[in-house]
């Protein structure tokens, strides 16, 4: 082996070498029964942060214009307030917020489908916390997700 090729597969990873292995990890979402493409199959990362961005513009104009009025000092915590009680409420009921609407995403949880109000809160939760939402599994869920035993896919 080339000291190259020993620097190379450092550089990139477990899952670089382990491919170069032989080793065959499959697409996302294999492991849970979901398709490869199309509806239903495991949400890509840039829709996900493409709806969480518009969820959280939402929620800080309900919070500047309704809540604080103006006062900016206040308006991130009260934003954070209104985010959480807008993902508990709404993927809790029906699986999605605006921003997942929009983007054609749905929430559902792996053994029945369709996610309960508990399953959303302690979704919800650590999703404001954000470091779980930021450790994500090979399947490209959250850590939120696992926890919850949901998945994000598309509509």
């Amino acid at each position: 082996m080339d000291n190259r090729d020993a620097i190379g597969s450092w550089l990139s990873g477990p899952r670089a070498a382990a491919e170069d292995a032989g080793v065959e990890f499959g697409y996302r979402g294999q492991q849970l029964g979901l398709p490869e493409e199309g509806p239903g199959s495991i949400a890509r990362p840039g829709r996900r942060f493409g709806a969480l961005a518009v969820d959280w513009a939402l929620c800080l104009l309900i919070a500047y214009g309704l809540i604080t009025h103006g006062y900016d000092q206040a308006t991130g915590n009260w934003a954070l307030l209104v985010f959480l009680l807008l993902h508990v409420l709404t993927v809790g009921t029906i699986g999605f917020t605006p921003g997942k609407r929009l983007f054609g995403l749905r929430v559902v949880a792996l053994d029945t489908g369709r996610p309960n109000p508990l399953r959303a809160a302690l979704r919800s939760v650590l999703l404001c916390v954000a470091i779980p939402a930021l450790i994500w599994d090979r399947d490209g869920r959250g850590l939120h997700d696992r926890l919850a035993r949901t998945v994000e896919v598309r509509i």
